[in-house]
């Protein structure tokens, strides 16, 4: 499990990247909010580390259909991106520092949901590719 973490932080930083760079790139556009423009980060976020960790964390998930566990990872991970939105949202809100700095509070949110989306990823999303090995540390670690 806990290589998986590793894996899943290191393709969450990827994400993380990809998150603050299409914030930037919207909201210097002119045509989106500090809210808008989050939105439309997350998602492609999300969409780039289901698919890295589909490639690199859960290698053996690729025989799951492609459309159907992106779906998957989508509604799971969106309890992790509430989390992660409402803790950016509260401090763009309520800080003038983080109002200055969005790309500071996506990644205080960031970090904030990063833990309910691995356990929902290890234990629902990519389960059904455990290894017997990684199902032994699933039942040590529960």
């Amino acid at each position: 499990m806990r290589s998986k973490f590793i894996k899943f932080s290191l393709v969450g930083t990827i994400g993380f990247l990809v998150d603050a760079s299409v914030l930037t790139l919207l909201l210097s556009s002119g045509y989106f909010d500090l809210y808008m423009a989050r939105v439309g980060s997350f998602f492609c976020a999300v969409t780039a580390t289901w698919y890295l960790n589909r490639q690199f964390t859960f290698p053996d998930s690729k025989s799951q259909k492609p459309l159907k566990q992106w779906r998957h990872f989508i509604s799971l991970n969106a309890v992790g991106g509430g989390i992660n939105y409402l803790v950016y949202a509260l401090l763009v809100t309520w800080s003038i520092l983080m109002s200055e700095n969005p790309v500071l509070a996506t990644a205080i949110g960031s970090i904030c949901g990063l833990s309910f989306n691995f356990l929902a990823s290890y234990y629902v999303i990519f389960k059904e590719t455990l290894k017997p090995a990684d199902r032994d540390d699933k039942s040590e670690n529960s």
